[in-house]
C-alpha cells in the first residue's frame, strides 16, 4: 500500500520548506533510513530521512519549490502501484479550497460596489515611499484641484516614517480630486488624488474610495499608461539621460524606473513619444531579441557586466531564504512584544586570561573565552532563577534545567544551537559541545533538537572587535547576554594606574519577568565568576 509523505515540520517554528535537492528519483528503490532530499527550513538546510521502504512513485514538490508544511511531498509504495486516486484526491482538495476562496471573494466583492473608471482617468493612491512605510502624511500639496499637471511634475510633499519626500506625477491631465488634505495621514494604497481630462465626473469613483472594476490601484507605478498629451516643449533634465554616443535620451520618470528595475538600457529602446521620448509602453514592449540579432550581424556584443554607469542607480531583488524569513518574524515579534531594557557591566579579564592559558596547556584541551562566559552564565542562572524563566499571558514558567543557547553566524543568517544542562558540564565539555554544534550549524547539519529548548542565550561579537552592543531577546527566553571584545587599556588597581584587560557585557532583559534589580544582581554574580574562574571549578 502506498505511503503518502508530506512536507515535514523540521523545526518548531517551520511553516514552509524549500526542496533544495532531491537525492532520489522517481522509480528508485527506497530503504528505511535512506536520505530522500535536502530541505531548507527556516533555520537550516537539513537531510530528510525515509521511514518507509518501497519504490519512489511520485514527487510532489520539485527542487527549488516552496511548500507549506503537511503538503504532499512524495509517495512511496510498491513498484507499478496505481496512485492515481491519491493524486486525484490531492487535486480535488486543492480545487475545493480554491472554490471556497472564490466564494468568499465573491461575497466580499458585491457587484453593486463595482465602478467603472472613466476614460483617461488615473486613480493615484498613497505611495509606499520607504520599505517600512505603512501610512503617510501629506505635508504640502504643490498642486490643487483644477491644476493641469504633466508627467514629471511634483504633486505633493509626503512625510513617511523616514523622511519628507517629494511625490512625482507619472501622468498628464487635470487634478480632479484630492483625497488626503494637507496635514492628514492615510494608509498606503488609500485614495490620494485623481487625475484625468478636465470636467470628468469622478463622483462615483470618489464615493467608492477609488476602487473600480479594473485591477486595484495598488501603487502608482502599476497604473494603466495613457497616451501622453502632446507637449509644446520638453525641458526637464531629470527626465533625460545619455546614450552610448553621448547623445541625449528623453524618457519619462516611470519609463526610467521600469527600465532600471528590469535592467534594460534606455539607449536600446526606440521612443514612441513626442520627439522620440521613451514612455512606459516602450519599455514594457521592448524585447532584447532584436538587439541581439543586430549585434550578431555587425560587431560582437560586449560581455554582460554588473557594473553600473556613473550616475545610474540599480537594485536587485533576491528572494528571502526561509532562514531570513524566520529571523525577521521571530526577532520582530520579540522586539515589538517584549518590553526590554539593557544593563551594562565591565569585567576584569586578567585572571580569566591566565586561567585559560593554564587550562589550554593541558594536552588535547581547548577552552575559549566564550566557553568561560557560557559556564559563568549557567552558574549565575542557578543563583538567580528569575532570569531562567519564560513569559506566557497566564503564567511565568520557571525552568529547573539550564539550557544555554549560543548564537552562531552562518552564511544565510543566524542560528542558536543549544548546550543542554550547561550547569552540569565542565569547561572542556562546554567547549567541545559549542565547537561541535557551531560546525554543524555552518555545514547545515543541525538537527531540530539541537536548536530547541534554550532558557538563556549568549551572543558574542568580540571576535569582530565590537566592544559593546545590545542583542534582541531570543524568545521565549527572558534575557540574552551580549559579549564584547577584550580590550587592553589603563585601569586602576590598588590605587595605581596599570595596564589591564577588560570586557564589556550587556544583559538585555524582558521586563515582564526580570526587573532591573534582578538583572543587576545577576550581572554582579556573573562578574564574580568570570573574574575568578576557579570558583566555577568548585
Amino acid at each position: 500500500m502506498a505511503t503518502i509523505i508530506n512536507m515535514p515540520r523540521l523545526s518548531d517554528t517551520m511553516e514552509e520548506g524549500v526542496v533544495a535537492k532531491w537525492l532520489k528519483n522517481v522509480g528508485d528503490k527506497i530503504e528505511e533510513g535512506d536520505i530522500l532530499a535536502e530541505i531548507e527550513t527556516d533555520k537550516a538546510t537539513m537531510e530528510f530521512e525515509s521511514f518507509h521502504e518501497g519504490t519512489l512513485l511520485h514527487i510532489g514538490i520539485q527542487e527549488g519549490e516552496t511548500s507549506p508544511v503537511d503538503v504532499l511531498l512524495a509517495i512511496i509504495g510498491e513498484e507499478g502501484e496505481d496512485i492515481s486516486e491519491i493524486l486525484n484526491g490531492s487535486k480535488e482538495t486543492s480545487e475545493t479550497e480554491t472554490t471556497e476562496e472564490d466564494d468568499v471573494e465573491e461575497e466580499t466583492t458585491p457587484e453593486e460596489n463595482i465602478v467603472e473608471i472613466p476614460d483617461g482617468v488615473q486613480v493615484i493612491t498613497m505611495p509606499r515611499l520607504s520599505d517600512t512605510m505603512t501610512d503617510g502624511t501629506v505635508s504640502t500639496w504643490l498642486k490643487k484641484v483644477g491644476d493641469v499637471v504633466e508627467e514629471g511634475d511634483m504633486l505633493a510633499e509626503i512625510e513617511t516614517d523616514k523622511a519628507t519626500m517629494e511625490f512625482e506625477c507619472f501622468y498628464e491631465g487635470t487634478i480632479l480630486y484630492i483625497g488626503v488634505q494637507e496635514g492628514e495621514t492615510a494608509p498606503v494604497d488609500s485614495l490620494l488624488t485623481i487625475i484625468g481630462p478636465a470636467g470628468t465626473d469622478v463622483s462615483a469613483l470618489v464615493a467608492n474610495g477609488g476602487a473600480s472594476s479594473e485591477k486595484p490601484a495598488a501603487s502608482t507605478s502599476e497604473k494603466k499608461e495613457e497616451k501622453p498629451v502632446a507637449k509644446a516643449e520638453e525641458t526637464k533634465s531629470s527626465n533625460t539621460t545619455t546614450n552610448s554616443n553621448g547623445g541625449r535620451i528623453f524618457a519619462s520618470p516611470l519609463a526610467k524606473k521600469i527600465a532600471s528595475d528590469k535592467g534594460i538600457n534606455l539607449a536600446d529602446i526606440n521612443g514612441s513619444g513626442e520627439n522620440g521620448r521613451i514612455i512606459k509602453k516602450d519599455v514594457e514592449n521592448y524585447t532584447p531579441a532584436a538587439k541581439t540579432a543586430e549585434a550578431t550581424t555587425s560587431t560582437p556584443a560586449a560581455p554582460a557586466t554588473n557594473f553600473v554607469a556613473a550616475g545610474e542607480e540599480k537594485s536587485e531583488e533576491i528572494k528571502n531564504s526561509q532562514m531570513r524569513k524566520a529571523i525577521a518574524k521571530s526577532l520582530g515579534n520579540s522586539k515589538f512584544s517584549a518590553p526590554d531594557f539593557s544593563l551594562n557591566i565591565e569585567v576584569d579579564m586578567d585572571n580569566a586570561m591566565a586561567s585559560r592559558k593554564t587550562i589550554n596547556a593541558i594536552p588535547e584541551t581547548k577552552v575559549s573565552f566564550n566557553d568561560l562566559v557560557v559556564k559563568a552564565c549557567a552558574m549565575a542562572l542557578k543563583k538567580h532563577p528569575q532570569v531562567n524563566t519564560s513569559w506566557t499571558d497566564a503564567n511565568t514558567i520557571y525552568h529547573s534545567h539550564i539550557h544555554v543557547g549560543v548564537a552562531v553566524a552562518v552564511d544565510d543568517g543566524l542560528l542558536v544551537p543549544v548546550i543542554k544542562h550547561t550547569d552540569q558540564l565542565s569547561l572542556t565539555q562546554i567547549g567541545a559541545g559549542v565547537r561541535d554544534l557551531a560546525g554543524k550549524a555552518r555545514n547545515k547539519k543541525l538537527a531540530p533538537a539541537d536548536m530547541q529548548g534554550s532558557t538563556f542565550t549568549v551572543s558574542n561579537l568580540g571576535m569582530f572587535g565590537i566592544e559593546n552592543f545590545n542583542s534582541i531577546i531570543n524568545q521565549p527566553n527572558s534575557a540574552i547576554l551580549s559579549v564584547g571584545a577584550i580590550v587592553e587599556k589603563p585601569v586602576v588597581k590598588d590605587g595605581q594606574i596599570v595596564v589591564g584587560n577588560t570586557m564589556k557585557l550587556t544583559l538585555t532583559c524582558d521586563h515582564r519577568t526580570v526587573d532591573g534589580a534582578v538583572g543587576a544582581q545577576f550581572l554582579q554574580t556573573l562578574k564574580t565568576f568570570i573574574e575568578n574562574p576557579v570558583t566555577m571549578l568548585a
